[in-house]
Formats: structure tokens, sequence, C-alpha cells
């Protein structure tokens, strides 16, 4: 929108949800917590799933979660559509429709002014106003590092939810969203990309995952996830765990943006949490040796409001928007093989 005097993304130590702890550092804390024992809780923290679910009667039940990161993009609108589309996309990842949503502001509003926080917020409305959910209130806090995201309360009808822990043996893996998010806004960071080649990412990163949500429920699917920070292969990882499944991922079919493959086999696209999750994934996932380096990297890249990771009957996979990138087998629970 024009706004920004200072580029936004020059203000961030890590640029969206690249800017998550890693998973290897996050999940045993997380894990030692006492979990609550409300039978009402349908899904917790302790399965890392997208939302927690709490029931309220037979047929319905809230999908709550929240989500909010460091700049990815420099203007202002983009970052806050971004933003709420990525927090949007944990309801639609457990089958659920998004109600409210609250915002969470982080923001130097001395130094940026507020033509670039109204920016912001204009752009999570937009998006949000397109999912039909309201923003109904929020918090904010003074801070040198921007940062902006939204908390969701949606509903799912039990019987319907999707969690990442009911895939089964056979079962197809779709992905709805090309990767190589991190390595396109990492590149445009350092300049080594222009807006035009940024372009195809911001365009995924600002669609909601609701069409995708849909169709997955409509074709059936076992399980689902959406690929954040961790990369493909560690949420690929939770979601093979908690299904106590294998898998297996062909590396020639893996979607990725144009230029992705190319700024990450020259370290123009690498991140810090990129490596981080490559040295994560590295515990769990056996790499043919065909499997070249870009392609280990691509699946660890750190993304942003990333596409739907769906498991569901091989059959029912062309009813769902995406590439089929692996399937699910016996075998130890969440290992991988990239093949």
């Amino acid at each position: 929108m024009g706004v920004a005097t200072v580029p936004l993304t020059s203000l961030a130590h890590g640029a969206g949800c690249g800017c998550k702890l890693g998973p290897a550092d996050l999940l045993p804390i997380v894990r030692g917590l006492k979990a609550p024992d409300d039978p009402r809780l349908l899904v917790g923290s302790a399965s890392g799933d997208d939302a927690a679910v709490f029931q309220l009667r037979a047929d319905l039940a809230l999908v709550q979660t929240v989500d909010f990161f460091t700049p990815i993009v420099d203007d202002p609108y983009d970052f806050g559509r971004v933003a709420a589309a990525n927090a949007l996309s944990d309801v639609y990842a457990m089958g659920g429709s998004p109600l409210t949503a609250l915002n969470l502001v982080a923001f130097p509003l001395q130094r940026l002014g507020a033509d670039v926080l109204r920016a912001v917020l204009e752009g999570g409305l937009a998006v949000a106003q397109e999912a039909g959910c309201a923003i109904v209130g929020g918090h904010s806090i003074d801070d040198p590092e921007p940062k902006y995201g939204l908390a969701v309360t949606g509903t799912v009808d039990p019987a319907r939810m999707l969690t990442i822990g009911g895939a089964q043996p056979q079962d197809a893996l779709v992905l709805t969203k090309p990767l190589g998010v991190g390595a396109l806004t990492t590149a445009h960071k350092r300049g080594a990309i222009d807006d035009a080649g940024l372009a195809p990412a911001l365009t995924a990163m600002v669609t909601l995952n609701a069409h995708a949500g849909a169709q997955a429920l409509a074709a059936g699917a076992h399980a689902a996830t959406d690929v954040t920070g961790f990369g493909l292969l560690g949420h690929l990882h939770g979601l093979a765990r908690e299904s106590g499944l294998a898998a297996e991922v062909s590396a020639d079919a893996l979607p990725a943006f144009p230029e992705a493959l190319e700024l990450l086999a020259s370290d123009a696209g690498v991140s810090g949490g990129g490596r981080r999750n490559l040295a994560y994934a590295e515990g769990f996932t056996t790499f043919a040796p065909e499997v070249d380096e870009a392609r280990r990297r691509l699946v660890c890249d750190p993304v942003t409001s990333g596409g739907l990771l769906v498991a569901l009957p091989a059959a029912r996979a062309p009813d769902v928007d995406g590439t089929v990138i692996g399937s699910l087998r016996d075998g130890q629970a969440g290992a991988i093989r990239l093949a």
C-alpha cells in the first residue's frame, strides 16, 4: 500500500514462521507440561495438532488456535494478509470453520507510525472477512520488532474433525500448495530476487486453505495438517508418528515455486530455520543417495501460510486439488523415507 518507510523485514531477526522455536528445542518442553484431564478436551497440545478442540455438545465443538510472527514481507498490508491467512489455516486443517478472531500486535509505533500499523490491521481484516471470520478485538504491546497474528476460534462437528493421528496404511499424501516459500522470502530479503520473483509465493501465502479443507472433508480424508514453520518433513513426521505409521515421499513429485530449488542449491535461499529443520529431520528421515541437496533443503524449508498435507484413500486423491507426493505404510511410527 506504499506506507512503509522502513522495510519491515529489516526489523525482524527471522521471517514469518521461520522465526518459530525449533521443534527439537520446543517439543520436549511442551510435552513436559501437565495436560488437562477434562473429558471435553478432544484435542490438546500433547499430540502436536494444529489447534485445540473442546466439545460443547455431541455435534458441536470449539476449535481454538493462535499464530503470530515477524514480518515476512515489507509491505504492511501484505504482512497482515499473510499472517491472518496463516492463523486461519489451523482451523481449516482441523476440518473446522472460523468464527471470530482477536488481533495480536507487537509494534514499534513511534518508529513506524500509525499508518503502517493501520495497514497491517487492514490486511488482516480483509483476509478474515474473506473467511467469514469476525475480528472482535485484540491486544497490543510496544516492541522494537513488529509481530502480528490472530487468535482464532471456530467450530467443528467432532464426528467430522480432522487430526494428525487418523491416517491409515496405504493412504496417499496430497500437498495443496508448492514448497519453497522460505527460500523465496529469504532470497528476497537478501536481494537475490526481485518483487516479481517473490510474487508467486505471496499469492500462495494469502490464499486461504478453506477450499482445500472442504475438499479434504468431502473426499473422506483420514488426517490432515498444514505445512508451516517446521517444513514438510517436520509436519509429516508428526502426522505419521501420531498415526502409528511410516511415510514414503517421492522427491521428484515435490511441487516447488519457480527458482526455489536453484536458490536452495546456491545457498541464497537457505535460512537458519531451514538448517535447524534439516538437522531435526535427519533424526527420523532416510534420504536416498540420489536425492540432491536442494531437495533435501526444500522438504525442510520453513513455510509460512503453506498448504494442507492431507492423508486420504488413494482412490480419492484426485478429489483434492494438489499434488500426490507419497504415501503412508506400516512401519516405524514417524519414520520417513525420501527417495
